[in-house]
């Protein structure tokens, strides 16, 4: 079993009570606070899917899984987690890790792609 799969499972799962906390225990004053939580929940759990994918996809290629689970993992912790920094403190300074995230999500996607081995 690969790190990716533990990891992508556990993350899942953290994303999914992140979800229902989001719907039902989350008191935001502000609409832009709250859909920004939603937001970091919706993608930690398309990330974390992809995450469980990704030992299949590379097919033995080490590199690439590697690469791309590492960008995924980094990515997913500094987008969704600073998603839900912001809802919870309604502190839009914890935003500011967002974009950063959000380039690790778009080369974990792109190491997929790419990566020949």
């Amino acid at each position: 079993t690969s790190w990716q799969c533990i990891v992508g499972g556990i993350s899942g799962a953290v994303s999914v009570g992140a979800a229902a906390y989001g719907s039902h225990g989350l008191k935001c004053k502000s609409e832009r606070n709250s859909k920004s939580f939603d937001n970091g929940a919706r993608l930690h759990m398309l990330h974390s899917i992809l995450l469980t994918a990704v030992p299949s996809i590379c097919s033995g290629r080490s590199r690439a899984a590697l690469a791309s689970g590492t960008f995924l993992t980094i990515g997913m912790v500094m987008f969704s987690g600073s998603c839900y920094a912001v809802g919870v403190t309604e502190d839009r300074n914890y935003g500011r890790a967002a974009p950063w995230g959000g380039i690790c999500l778009m080369a974990g996607w792109l190491c997929l792609g790419l990566i020949r081995k």
